[in-house]
């Protein structure tokens, strides 16, 4: 899909990957609809690429993702405002590093909600409309993570490992719709997401520093596979032969390499 006037809603708009990929397209977006809970934030965004690109539309929206309550109202604010989506950029997400076993229980519902069930839900209400228009494309944002059991990042790594199983299956649905779906897989990278994500008295540890790929590197990868129609994006040469050889790897010896993980880790 050529991302030239579009109208595209992106999820965790306030910063990271988010906040870039609302930078990134306002050049080329029509019209945006920034989401995310911090309000000033989003505020902040908004008045910036009001200024840089005074023909762009933007709506921003306070919303907890969290909370499938405040989620059905937007959706029917989308609907009842008939605000046009035809790029959605599904990158709202939360973190957790440290043993499952000494893990809030809240954190972990809140964490399965945004990863997975908000998503889900997005896509479904979105994607009629899309398809009756024969235009339209999906960016779900999982992460690398997901290929792997991640020690100290169980429930997390899991999430992940469905969005990209999500997207795979999606993207062979809508085959001649005109609806493409892409999975961006990111390794680490440095955003306040390792901040949020750790815990008291752990240190999430995002890896050695020839993986770590910059946040614009990230964005300007994932939308270019959107462009070329790619089902699945690892941004980062180093990022993407790690993988490799981890998925081609028995899981007899990716059980053995996961037991000898750090227990303290953090996973973008």
């Amino acid at each position: 899909m050529k991302l030239d006037d579009c109208n595209a809603l992106i999820t965790g708009a306030s910063a990271g990957i988010g906040r870039e990929f609302a930078r990134q397209l306002a050049g080329r977006a029509r019209s945006m609809i920034l989401v995310a809970r911090r309000d000033e934030r989003l505020v902040e965004l908004a008045d910036q690429l009001r200024r840089e690109h005074p023909k762009l539309l933007v709506h921003i929206r306070k919303v907890d993702l969290a909370d499938l309550a405040q989620l059905q109202a937007f959706l029917e604010l989308l609907d009842r405002e008939k605000l046009e989506v035809d790029l959605l950029i599904n990158n709202a997400g939360l973190g957790d590093s440290g043993p499952f076993a000494e893990s809030d229980a809240d954190r972990n519902k809140e964490m399965t909600v945004v990863n997975v069930t908000t998503l889900t839900l997005v896509t479904r209400h979105l994607l009629p409309r899309m398809i009756a228009q024969h235009r339209g494309a999906i960016l779900n944002v999982s992460s690398s993570a997901g290929f792997l059991p991640i020690p100290g990042s169980a429930v997390y790594a899991a999430t992940k490992a469905y969005v990209t199983s999500f997207s795979e299956a999606l993207r062979a649905e809508l085959r001649g719709t005109g609806v493409s779906v892409c999975a961006l897989c990111p390794g680490p990278v440095v955003t306040e997401f390792q901040q949020v994500a750790k815990r008291e008295g752990v240190q999430p540890d995002i890896g050695p520093n020839f993986l770590v790929v910059t946040v614009e590197q990230v964005v300007r990868d994932a939308l270019a596979a959107l462009e070329a129609d790619r089902p699945l994006i690892i941004p980062g040469f180093a990022m993407k032969l790690l993988m490799l050889l981890a998925r081609l790897m028995p899981l007899p010896v990716l059980r053995w390499v996961a037991r000898m993980s750090p227990r303290k880790r953090g996973v973008v």
